[in-house]
């Protein structure tokens, strides 16, 4: 069991994975570097999901940045030790290959997202998908994160979050964003965080396979 605070770098980009971590009250944001400046989000892990098992199972380095963006606790399990135990476990290695399907189609509902839908849709989207896995209304974020995480400048994150909080969807007061209506958020959003949140319940929820 590990603590992991507020923007702690678990991998970079590229580079070996040493451990696996399943988050319990964290949540790790996953990142893509242009030229080791420009960054943007391609998806998010909370308590659903592990981080690092995909490179590790297909032998490669870490898919992007990966940053812990909510602070919490997490199971930290060795390289070494988590392929040994998928090696032995055919449902450990069955529900590792779910995962990373489902974090695909994340990642693929996201890139459409970012190309289909307005700033406010996307924020939504983005708010909904924190706030299922913050465990509680307030979480920690700033305008210069969330314009990594949706990719576009600060001015128009503040445009997207200030129409947000006009609704009465959310609070934002120095870096802690309150999510006060949940429903209402959830209109504003795009169909994709219930697109996302389909495909998890379809593939992660099935029963297991003891044969």
């Amino acid at each position: 069991m590990v603590a992991l605070k507020f923007r702690k770098l678990l991998y970079r980009q590229d580079e070996p994975v040493d451990a696996v971590y399943f988050p319990l009250t964290c949540m790790v944001s996953l990142l893509v570097s242009s030229n080791g400046e420009a960054r943007m989000e391609m998806a998010t892990v909370g308590w659903e999901g592990v981080v690092g098992a995909a490179e590790l199972l297909e032998k490669q380095g870490a898919m992007g940045l990966n940053i812990i963006q909510i602070p919490g606790v997490a199971v930290r399990v060795p390289a070494d030790r988590f392929l040994k135990e998928v090696s032995t476990r055919p449902r450990l290695e069955k529900a590792m290959h779910r995962h990373l399907y489902t974090l695909t189609r994340q990642i693929l509902h996201g890139a459409a997202c970012n190309r289909l839908h307005s700033m406010e849709e996307r924020c939504a989207r983005w708010l909904l998908m924190t706030h299922d896995r913050a465990n509680q209304d307030s979480f920690p974020l700033t305008q210069e994160f969330l314009s990594h995480m949706l990719g576009v400048r600060r001015a128009t994150v503040n445009v997207a979050t200030g129409m947000l909080k006009k609704a009465g969807f959310i609070r934002y007061v120095r870096g802690q964003i309150t999510v006060v209506d949940r429903p209402g958020l959830e209109s504003a959003s795009c169909d994709c965080y219930r697109a996302i949140i389909r495909a998890y319940d379809s593939v992660m929820n099935k029963p297991s396979d003891r044969s």
